[in-house]
């Protein structure tokens, strides 16, 4: 199948749900997503069982390349912003104020990538009194409203998935098509900022909807009772749905297959609006003659009367259902390291053709070299000429054609660096590089050692990045 996202890179700093399920529904496209990781343990989500490869983790992260960078390392936050040079999208979802502590604000990576798509996924927003709370997916559904249409009326509890978070990171990635769409006529980059909130008040629209119509706060039972929509456990321990609507059709022959025909003359059920009224009657009628019979007998019974049913399955039966197979929903991967697994295709098909080929989770930073050697080959020109605004420290900026020489710490005399430091050079060829650096202060102090990696190869100019290995460096 095409990738229709073949052509646009996305840079991940996403943990948990929110973010990387944006990126997820962009990776799917065929984009092509570096997920960036904190080395050593990765995205938090990883460890939820143990190891550094969950279920959790697993969910959210195929079809994705893995990095780990230390933003707090001068090296590791250059290589980001290389990174950043060659993308269309960046995602992060810290809380707000988390991403300019670490150099990966909106303005840090305008100056490098103008052309940006930038979104910023939190928990209640940039601004506001409740802007730097922590939010998870339970705090989101509950500020939203959501999460009491889903607690049970008796033994209430929590129940679910984690809707918030992942419908977050769809809101997310329809409004990064969106910049996208309208980039590529307008050249020009954009902010996106959602919260969970944000997109959870969206999501929880026909709720707001009733009350702000007809003042109505719906409950956990308002849409399954207008909708005729029931569960029932079968014989065999098994539970089938049934969804009847509006249409008469479907109560007909719902009274038809269980035989309880003589229902449609009970005053309590003789129209829609009577059964909306006394769901609970019916819920007690027809529960214990459910568990007459199987799951997939009703099911036959059903089916043959045209009666909206499915059965309720388990994760275990549900994609070995004979439609399911034949659409081919489960997908098998096989990653070097982890081995085999299975996972669930992206839902849409184009020209008819459903896509098959599905790259497993990576493990933590197992793209860093390919990575790397990407970024040697190519070249990261707009990165240079940006750096000195992202590193805390500079000195001599276009200085006998050195660009500019930085490193991690100034020393208190301003006299001299500690630890490691760099130069960038504009030079015509290697050796003259060399030379050029040579002569810079912080080699003729008496740096023991240097490397040449070469940055970008411009018009004939090449542009190369000396990292000097880690001393003290006394300026002359």
């Amino acid at each position: 199948m095409v990738k229709i996202l073949k052509n646009i890179r996305v840079i991940e700093l996403g943990t948990y749900i929110t973010g990387p399920a944006a990126a997820l529904h962009l990776a799917d496209l065929g984009a092509d997503v570096i997920k960036v990781e904190r080395p050593g343990t990765g995205d938090p989500f990883r460890a939820f069982k143990g190891g550094l490869y969950s279920p959790h983790y697993q969910t959210y992260n195929r079809n994705k390349r893995s990095i780990a960078l230390d933003t707090r390392d001068a090296a590791d936050l250059d290589t980001l912003y290389q990174l950043i040079a060659t993308a269309d999208v960046f995602i992060q979802n810290f809380r707000p104020g988390v991403a300019e502590k670490l150099g990966v604000g909106e303005d840090d990576l305008r100056k490098i990538n103008p052309k940006l798509i930038y979104c910023a996924i939190s928990g209640f927003g940039q601004s506001g009194p409740s802007r730097d709370r922590p939010a998870f997916d339970t705090v989101a559904q509950a500020a939203s409203g959501y999460l009491r249409l889903l607690t049970p009326p008796s033994n209430p509890r929590v129940i679910g998935p984690a809707i918030a978070d992942a419908v977050t990171g769809q809101y997310a990635a329809t409004a990064i098509l969106a910049a996208l769409l309208e980039r590529s006529q307008s050249g020009k980059g954009r902010r996106i900022d959602i919260s969970m909130l944000e997109a959870m008040a969206h999501f929880n629209l026909d709720s707001f909807t009733h009350y702000f119509s007809e003042g109505e706060i719906m409950g956990p039972l308002s849409r399954p009772v207008v909708s005729q929509s029931y569960t029932f456990e079968c014989s065999d321990g098994k539970w089938i749905a049934i969804h009847m609507s509006s249409p008469p059709k479907f109560w007909e022959g719902f009274l038809e297959a269980t035989g309880q025909q003589a229902l449609a003359t009970d005053p309590r059920f003789a129209d829609r609006l009577d059964r909306i009224r006394h769901q609970d009657d019916m819920i007690e009628i027809f529960t214990p003659i459910f568990k007459t019979d199987t799951r997939d007998a009703w099911c036959a019974k059903l089916l043959e009367l045209e009666v909206p049913h499915a059965p309720a399955y388990d994760s275990n039966e549900a994609l070995e259902d004979p439609q399911a197979v034949h659409l081919k929903l489960a997908v098998p991967t096989v990653h070097p390291e982890m081995g085999e697994s299975r996972t669930v295709r992206p839902p849409y098909s184009f020209d008819g053709e459903p896509d098959l080929d599905m790259t497993p989770p990576p493990t933590l930073d197992q793209h860093g070299a390919e990575l790397r050697a990407e970024l040697a080959v190519n070249g990261m020109g707009p990165v240079f000429e940006n750096l000195e605004a992202h590193l805390q420290f500079q000195v001599g900026l276009e200085r006998d054609g050195i660009m500019f020489a930085a490193g991690p710490m100034w020393s208190d005399d301003e006299q001299s660096w500690e630890g490691e430091g760099m130069v960038v050079v504009r030079a015509a060829s290697r050796q003259e590089a060399i030379a050029i650096a040579e002569r810079d202060p912080m080699h003729k102090s008496g740096a023991r050692s240097f490397h040449v990696r070469p940055w970008l190869i411009n018009e004939g100019t090449l542009t190369v990045r000396l990292d000097y290995s880690s001393q003290t460096f006394t300026l002359a």
